[in-house]
């Protein structure tokens, strides 16, 4: 572990992590011919596409295009369902809406926060029409579901998984014996990964997209770039001169897709990222034992704890959520977060239930009690700074502190 003098700097829940290297990068684009839509992309794509044993990476303009893409990839519409979460950021229910796909939330497993097996299985057997057509699970936090399991659940009635990996870009977990690693696609049809700033990769705004299905492939390299085809026409009187060559400057807009483009920028500052990820991952994890164990020696588990992990994962611990028992202690959540501010510590709630969120309110007729374990979830729910920078010293400051406001020391 990291030692060294205790600081009292703002410590916010996460961040990123620049340095010179970084810098360099970025100005060595600038200064090139190209800004976007050049060389870099695929350098960043193979770099991403090695790490994680996936046959095919597409770069995009930031997670929620990654999931938007991969739900116009499965070509869903208005007569079909959308499994996930309701622990999570909008974005993993909202892509089923941008296609006009209808959603519906599984409740989690309390201890983990992560979508429950149990819940997903009733939910898919119940579903007599066959609407149900992709499930979305989320890698919460950076602990890896059980993909294996769901992916066989969903493959025995011709559903497509697409795995949430936004917090989780180097997570694996183990299955007969064999490691895998979160977004090889070897359990689920597309992988949609983040790479905002307080993510593991930054790239200011980014995303990406795995998979190991060619056509899947072609369909989100067409659909990030205004559904442009430069191969195959539809004009073909158009598209080829008198001699039979394809013209030059032909292109063709054959549906109707958004700009979900990476440029060359956030490209380049993504590779140079990429070199530090072993590290952000190894202390990241340092960090979280760290943590484990001090809880553990001060706090009784029934008043504060940490979500349980699981075996045979790695967990990318993109966040370090504690769950509180605020009523034990008399004290709002609020009241929690707003000393802890004063003192220079940020910290967050990671997330409030989607179906609460007043859209989803609206169009589900969703409402407080419909999932209980989510709902106790978010109730207790306090992450806490997590990166890299982070030293023991911080750590100690952040549960002492904590400490001092519960117990009004």
């Amino acid at each position: 572990m990291e030692q060294t003098k205790n600081r009292t700097g703002f410590l916010p829940y996460g961040r990123q992590n620049i340095d010179d290297d970084d810098i360099e990068a970025v100005v060595k684009v600038l200064k090139s011919d190209w800004l976007t839509q050049g060389p870099t992309i695929e350098l960043f794509e193979d770099r991403l596409k090695e790490q994680l044993n996936a046959e095919y990476v597409i770069a995009c303009a930031n997670g929620t295009a990654a999931l938007h893409l991969t739900m116009m990839a499965l070509g869903l519409n208005k007569d079909d369902i959308v499994l996930t979460t309701p622990i999570t950021f909008i974005a993993s229910a909202n892509c089923a809406r941008f296609v006009g796909a209808s959603v519906k939330f599984v409740d989690v497993d309390y201890d983990t926060a992560l979508i429950s097996y149990e819940k997903l299985e009733e939910a898919i057997y119940a579903d007599k029409d066959n609407k149900i057509k992709a499930v979305v699970p989320v890698h919460f936090t950076g602990l890896p579901v059980d993909l294996p399991k769901i992916y066989q659940l969903c493959q025995n009635n011709g559903i497509a998984v697409v795995d949430d990996c936004c917090h989780a870009l180097g997570a694996w977990f183990e299955h007969d014996g064999n490691r895998y690693l979160i977004g090889g696609n070897n359990y689920s049809s597309m992988s949609a990964f983040s790479f905002h700033p307080v993510k593991h990769i930054a790239t200011g705004e980014g995303g990406a997209v795995s998979t190991n299905d060619k056509e899947l492939a072609e369909k989100l390299r067409r659909f990030r770039n205004h559904g442009i085809n430069r191969e195959v026409f539809v004009n073909t009187e158009m598209a080829y001169s008198q001699i039979g060559e394809i013209n030059p400057w032909y292109h063709e807009m054959q549906e109707l897709c958004p700009n979900y483009r990476m440029n060359d920028i956030q490209a380049a500052l993504g590779i140079s990222q990429h070199n530090k990820l072993d590290h952000s991952l190894k202390r990241r994890n340092e960090i979280a034992r760290y943590y484990t164990g001090k809880i553990a020696e001060m706090f009784d588990p029934e008043e504060v704890r940490p979500l349980k992990q699981k075996e045979g994962v790695y967990n990318a611990y993109h966040l370090y959520v504690l769950q509180i028992n605020f009523k034990k202690f008399n004290i709002p959540r609020a009241e929690l977060m707003n000393k802890l501010r004063e003192i220079n510590i940020g910290t967050q709630v990671h997330y409030i239930p989607v179906h609460l969120q007043p859209y989803y309110r609206n169009l589900l007729n969703s409402k407080p009690g419909d999932f209980p374990n989510a709902e106790r979830y978010y109730e207790q729910a306090l992450s806490i700074p997590m990166y890299p920078q982070l030293t023991d010293c911080d750590c100690d400051r952040v549960l002492d502190d904590i400490k001092k406001i519960l117990y009004r020391d």
